[in-house]
């Protein structure tokens, strides 16, 4: 499940990572009860996701939304890029911030006792740039506190080396921004997939 808010509702690079999938050999049904990417360069891949434009992690949270969609849409792995809007549009402070993430993470277990789930360090948005950077460099040890031999957490690094080239409206990763978040994303998921010990589908 790609869990987000518009960068994952509008970011082609779901549709990089299914590509991948494919060349990969790995049988993975992306979930979600959101589609969009039909113009993704002609792209054909599974649009499934929960990628909702303007959400907040601590909206999603208070609302308790994400237990509902996981109902509805039960996974094994969840991607989480969040935070942009708390900062951009809540200008929450990161205790807040991190109380949202508590919740989510509770919410994915509660769901789903073994959940893989990858969080990322997020993409830069210049116009809130220190503290998306404070943000980031806070997750590796929120995890680590969160982190769980059952449900493992991985931090994914999208921040370093995404510059401001690879926005194409200075919030919104451009076709260059895609491929980065796909080449971050896809190593992290394809350890998550083999470290369940499943047979069949991946969601």
């Amino acid at each position: 499940m790609p869990l987000g808010d518009s960068i994952t509702d509008y970011g082609c690079w779901r549709a990089w990572i299914w590509q991948r999938f494919q060349q990969g050999g790995y049988d993975v049904n992306l979930v979600g009860g959101e589609r969009s990417g039909e113009n993704c360069d002609g792209l054909g891949f599974d649009r499934d996701h929960e990628g909702h434009p303007g959400y907040q992690a601590a909206e999603i949270a208070s609302r308790n939304q994400l237990a509902g969609w996981l109902n509805r849409n039960p996974a094994d792995i969840v991607t989480m890029h969040l935070g942009t809007n708390d900062i951009f549009l809540g200008n929450r402070a990161l205790p807040e911030i991190f109380a949202a993430f508590d919740k989510l993470v509770d919410q994915m277990r509660g769901s789903n006792p073994a959940m893989r789930i990858i969080v990322a360090q997020i993409i830069p948005l210049p116009a809130v740039g220190q503290k998306i950077q404070e943000l980031n460099q806070a997750i590796p040890a929120w995890a680590a506190s969160k982190n769980s031999t059952a449900s493992p957490i991985w931090v994914v690094d999208q921040w370093t080396s995404f510059t401001s080239a690879d926005l194409y409206d200075g919030i919104h990763p451009s076709a260059s921004g895609d491929l980065k978040i796909a080449d971050k994303f896809y190593p992290a998921l394809v350890h998550a997939i083999h470290s369940i010990q499943l047979p069949g589908q991946m969601d």
